[in-house]
C-alpha cells in the first residue's frame, strides 16, 4: 500500500501528466499520503484520485496538488504562502516543504484539528492554522508572496488579489460543479494579470467559497 514503487508509479503518472518541477515531483513522492485518510480509504492513498475526508470535502488528486503548486511556484521562491482551505492538511504538508511559512485558513473546525494532528505528527512547524471563512484570506498575516486556493469560486475573491504582494502570485480554480478553469493571477507594480492556464481544470466543488 505505502511500498516506494507504489509511489514511484504515482510519481511517474505525473510525470507523464506533464509535472516537470522536480522539487515537487520529490515532495510528492515522499509525503505520506495515506496519513492524510481514515484508514478504510488508506489503500487508496497512491491513486491519482480524489477522495473523501468528510463533511462533503475532499483529499485532492494528486495531478491537481502537483498542478497548483508547480504553478505557484513558477515564479521563484516563496517566503509567505496563503492556502485556502487546509482541508486534510495534505496539500499544506506539500507547500510547507517547499517554502518558508504557510498560513493555512479553514472554515470547518474538525477537520482543522485532524489537520493539526498530523503536522504535529510530520514536524511541520511553518504552519499556521486559522479557523475561519477563507474568502476573506487572512489579511493581518499578508501581504503574500503566494496564495493558493483549493475551492473553486465563481469569481476571483478580490479580497485575496488585494492580500498578494507585488510580484505575488495566486493559483485557483474558477467556476461552478459543470466547468472550472485553473487560473494564474499574477500581480505587478501597476495591474493585475488573469491567466486562464487549463481551460477544462476540474476539482469536485467545495462547499461555497471556501471549505
Amino acid at each position: 500500500m505505502t511500498s516506494q514503487r507504489t509511489r514511484d508509479r504515482l510519481v511517474q503518472r505525473l510525470c507523464d501528466q506533464g509535472i516537470s518541477n522536480y522539487e515537487v515531483l520529490d515532495v510528492m513522492r515522499t509525503t505520506p499520503r495515506h496519513l492524510f485518510l481514515d484508514e478504510a480509504l488508506a489503500h487508496r492513498a497512491y491513486e491519482d484520485d480524489a477522495l473523501p475526508i468528510g463533511f462533503q470535502q475532499t483529499l485532492s488528486q494528486p495531478y491537481t496538488v502537483a498542478r497548483m503548486t508547480e504553478l505557484l511556484l513558477a515564479g521563484g521562491p516563496l517566503k509567505r504562502v496563503l492556502e485556502v482551505g487546509t482541508g486534510s492538511g495534505f496539500q499544506t504538508t506539500v507547500l510547507a516543504q517547499l517554502v518558508d511559512r504557510v498560513y493555512s485558513v479553514e472554515r470547518i473546525k474538525p477537520l482543522q484539528e485532524k489537520a493539526r494532528e498530523r503536522f504535529r505528527v510530520l514536524g511541520a512547524r511553518n504552519v499556521h492554522l486559522k479557523h475561519a471563512d477563507g474568502g476573506f484570506g487572512w489579511p493581518e498575516k499578508g501581504p503574500f508572496d503566494g496564495i493558493i486556493s483549493t475551492a473553486a469560486p465563481e469569481q476571483i475573491p478580490e479580497e485575496l488579489v488585494e492580500q498578494l504582494a507585488v510580484g505575488g502570485r495566486l493559483v485557483i480554480p474558477i467556476g461552478d460543479n459543470q466547468s472550472q478553469e485553473l487560473t494564474l493571477v499574477e500581480k505587478t507594480e501597476d495591474r493585475v494579470i488573469t491567466t486562464v492556464v487549463e481551460p477544462a481544470f476540474f476539482v469536485p466543488l467545495k462547499s461555497g467559497i471556501i471549505r
